[in-house]
């Protein structure tokens, strides 16, 4: 499994050239399986613009949207494999206690805020609810569950046999905790992440700054180191960037992580553009834990 980061920024895209290190364009990640001809795409900022225009032999992808917050679908209007009329796309999402996924995406996917109805577009689109449980799509099993987040929201597990990656990109876990992290049945996406290979983690804010966000749904990058050594994860990518956070201020947050010798894993923030290949985080864990005993 090979995963591409395409948008590693939350909230607003940041178009500038003090952020072009980290990246600058909202939450998308690609994950490839063996299947060249089929795409998985985690979240649809506006990163998945360039997923769109570099993939063009597709024959299905399928697109698992982890909530309808703006910046998490700003970009799927504009994601070019939805107007392949050979192309068969699903469309995962969360549904509310009200309305199902077609008609909560049916208010950003139509006139004014945008010109073309979700029904005109030409792909063999099809939506599904995203089930609270296990999914499959062709190479992967899919475990999805909610996580805590203002509005519904879902953390994805995906496992191809040999290696899993969990994506839980805007999550609050420390939330209400007295202590965190607290027991593991208590803490919110530990099902997800537990022995996962590579977990994607919302680290947004600093520590400093995450007591004037309390209860905003997002990590500080302390709380999602502490969940990633909760779950025991082969490796953190801390993701969903602070629009505020510059490069320089992003060198400087994680420089700590360099040569940490405390931790059983390593911690990188995400980068757009950078790949990650999650089996061989399988094979190097295994190997320090076979040096260690």
């Amino acid at each position: 499994m090979k995963v591409r980061f395409w948008g590693t920024r939350g909230s607003v895209p940041t178009p500038r050239p003090e952020m072009v290190r980290y990246g600058g364009n909202t939450s998308c990640v690609e994950v490839l399986g063996d299947d060249p001809g089929h795409l998985v795409v985690l979240d649809a900022g506006t990163g998945i613009v360039g997923v769109g225009n570099s993939r063009p032999h597709l024959t299905r992808v399928d697109i698992l949207l982890s909530h309808l917050h703006m910046d998490h679908i700003l970009g799927l209007g504009f994601f070019g494999p939805l107007f392949r009329p050979d192309l068969d796309v699903h469309l995962w999402g969360p549904s509310s206690t009200v309305l199902d996924l077609r008609a909560r995406l049916s208010r950003y996917l139509s006139p004014p805020l945008f010109p073309v109805h979700i029904r005109e577009l030409p792909s063999r689109l099809t939506l599904h609810d995203t089930p609270l449980g296990t999914l499959d799509i062709p190479g992967f099993t899919v475990q999805a569950a909610l996580v805590c987040h203002p509005g519904p929201t879902v953390g994805y597990r995906l496992t191809d046999g040999r290696s899993t990656l969990t994506y839980l990109s805007d999550h609050e876990p420390a939330l209400a905790a007295d202590r965190f992290p607290d027991r593991p049945e208590w803490t919110s996406g530990f099902a997800l992440a537990h022995g996962a290979d590579v977990l994607i983690h919302d680290a947004q804010y600093s520590d400093d700054e995450y007591p004037e966000h309390f209860g905003w749904g997002h990590s500080s990058i302390s709380h999602a180191v502490r969940m990633a050594a909760l779950a025991d994860v082969g490796k953190l990518v801390a993701f969903h960037h602070d629009p505020g956070h510059d490069d320089d201020t992003l060198d400087r947050l994680y420089e700590r992580f360099d040569d940490e010798s405390r931790l059983d894993f390593d911690v990188v923030p995400a980068r757009e553009c950078e790949t990650v290949a999650v089996g061989q985080v399988t094979a190097m864990r295994d190997t320090v834990r076979n040096v260690q005993t």
